[in-house]
């Protein structure tokens, strides 16, 4: 089921979609366990939080070390089932697409070379940590849709997990729920929940 607002258009016609990237166009591989592991972050911490609550000296080099980490899956990185089909259906219905992603912008661009996806979305419309607050913060989905000259209502936010969720919903904009291999689901942060991008893609007007 969507849900539509008053005045607004329904959810699968609407222009502007934004995407979190890993595990939702991209098959999920990352461990965030090695990975908490690989910068001494305590178990079940947010990576990014806890890094911004180092010193700069010594947060640096473990920055320096994620990025590296994430060099290296996003040049493994596979398109989700029906993630080239979804993305040039939207660009050829005329919609404006971006990516919001808690991975840097560079690490985020390299990822969709890799999985073929990068023709459809513009640098400058791909923000990662460095261009606007992670989420579960709205920054990032304020910052497209200003720069779209559109309301947030207006757009779609689109994740695997609930922080895409949450930021969707602080937002004001409409969330799609791809679904997880662990089965979590967030209902109460959720308009429309589907099994594959392909189901998704398969929806749309």
């Amino acid at each position: 089921m969507t849900r539509t607002s008053a005045g607004l258009p329904p959810l699968l016609a609407r222009a502007h979609w934004i995407f979190d990237l890993d595990g939702t166009l991209t098959l999920p591989v990352h461990d965030f366990a090695f990975i908490r592991r690989e910068l001494g972050v305590p178990d079940g911490s947010d990576i990014l939080q806890y890094l911004s609550s180092l010193p700069a000296d010594a947060a640096a080099p473990l920055h320096a070390r994620l990025e590296e980490i994430e060099q290296d899956l996003a040049r493994r990185a596979t398109p989700a089932p029906g993630a080239r089909t979804l993305v040039t259906r939207l660009s050829g219905n005329g919609a404006r697409l971006g990516i919001l992603t808690r991975n840097s912008r560079e690490i985020a661009l390299e990822t969709l070379a890799a999985i073929g996806c990068r023709d459809y979305f513009r640098a400058e419309e791909v923000i990662g940590r460095d261009e606007a607050l992670p989420k579960p913060d709205p920054d990032g989905i304020l910052r497209l849709a200003e720069r779209w000259g559109t309301s947030p209502q207006n757009s779609v936010m689109v994740g695997d997990y609930l922080f895409d969720l949450q930021a969707g919903r602080a937002a004001g904009a409409a969330t799609v729920h791809v679904a997880r291999p662990d089965g979590q689901l967030w209902p109460d942060c959720t308009d429309l929940a589907v099994a594959t991008l392909a189901d998704l893609a398969g929806r749309l007007p």
